[in-house]
């Protein structure tokens, strides 16, 4: 059975045993950290690589997720110590693909994904607890600018035979990552989402797939 297979069953588990609760809550706990330790798992034996550096930073990462996953379904209530531990992982994605694709590149991105991430934290802020905002604040602002560097990163590398792909891997990775979070932040603040869970967790867990992905030089490499 191939990785992405058994992330997809993992990652459904999660999400039928989340969806489901009561008796079947144990199955959210057990194959959420287990779907992020399995692509934790790929990354660490993924061969030929971009870079020892590049993997090494993504497996931090991973790391640093794995904690964020832990920390937010618990039913401590510990929101604040899973966006502390999803910065973290975002630092070290931005670890990896820095420096990004340029510096006209770069800005390009960011602006885009600034706009996005203003317009959509705008409507969302009236919302959000005032204790909330600033961490809020923060984690968009690493959360774009990590999106921002992986866009840049694989419109500069688009014609390197052997980078290429691995690096539109990682730009559509950070692009789902930006989207999982927005689900999760409107869910959380402004009100229930129709089958939140299913659609947050999907994406999240895409995202991560597509970053560790870009580990490898070719895009199909471990798969």
């Amino acid at each position: 059975m191939s990785a992405g297979l058994k992330l997809a069953l993992l990652a459904a588990g999660a999400i039928v045993g989340g969806l489901l609760g009561g008796p079947w809550q144990w199955l959210h706990y057990l194959c959420k950290p287990a779907a992020t330790l399995l692509v934790l798992a790929w990354v660490l034996r993924a061969a030929p690589v971009v870079s020892s550096r590049y993997r090494r930073a993504v497996a931090w990462g991973l790391v640093f997720s794995l904690a964020g996953d832990v920390l937010l379904m618990l039913p401590q209530g510990l929101f604040l110590g899973g966006l502390v531990a999803f910065l973290l992982a975002h630092l070290c994605f931005i670890a990896a693909l820095w420096p990004g694709g340029g510096v006209r590149a770069n800005a390009l991105a960011l602006l885009a994904y600034a706009a996005l991430a203003a317009v959509d934290l705008g409507l969302l802020w009236p919302h959000v607890p005032g204790e909330m905002r600033l961490p809020v604040l923060a984690y968009v602002s690493v959360l774009v600018l990590m999106a921002a560097l992986a866009a840049a990163r694989a419109w500069a590398l688009r014609a390197d035979a052997m980078l290429a792909a691995p690096a539109r891997l990682a730009a559509v990775g950070g692009a789902l990552f930006v989207l999982s979070d927005s689900l999760l932040a409107w869910n959380r603040f402004h009100g229930a989402l129709p089958l939140a869970l299913l659609w947050v967790l999907a994406t999240y867990y895409a995202s991560l797939w597509c970053i560790a992905r870009s580990v490898a030089r070719r895009a199909g490499q471990g798969a």
